[in-house]
């Protein structure tokens, strides 16, 4: 999985650091956000990103909102955006919404490998 990139987005900082250490562990350089709002910037330094990991809950900001404007985005054309949330109950709101997938908080250190192989391969992974 060399030379990817994930872009967390979370205003949670200790979820931001997990999935930060998981996704480094696993070859994947994780680039993280504590706010929704610089998204946009974000993307034009990057370039190119492989996969989104979208928490659902901010303070006035929600995933659900945030991610048809984020399918919209050229940018963003054929990239994974997974739901990334604790709230485990939302799991098929997010699939009818359009996530590509969901992972539910906390991430389980030891399925993520398998489940980041199975998202960067274009296979939706859906784990409470």
């Amino acid at each position: 999985m060399s030379e990817k990139t994930a872009l967390i987005i979370d205003d949670n900082q200790a979820n931001l650091e997990v999935l930060r250490l998981l996704l480094t562990k696993n070859g994947v350089r994780a680039v993280t956000l504590d706010s929704p709002r610089q998204i946009s910037a974000t993307l034009d330094e990057l370039g190119t990103v492989n996969v989104i990991f979208l928490d659902l809950e901010f303070p006035n900001y929600d995933g659900f909102e945030l991610l048809p404007k984020m399918k919209q985005d050229p940018r963003l054309k054929n990239i994974p955006i997974v739901a990334y949330s604790v709230h485990t109950s939302e799991i098929s709101r997010a699939r009818t919404a359009g996530f590509h997938s969901f992972l539910g908080k906390p991430i389980q250190p030891e399925l993520f490998a398998q489940q980041l192989q199975a998202i960067l391969n274009g296979q939706s992974v859906w784990s409470s």
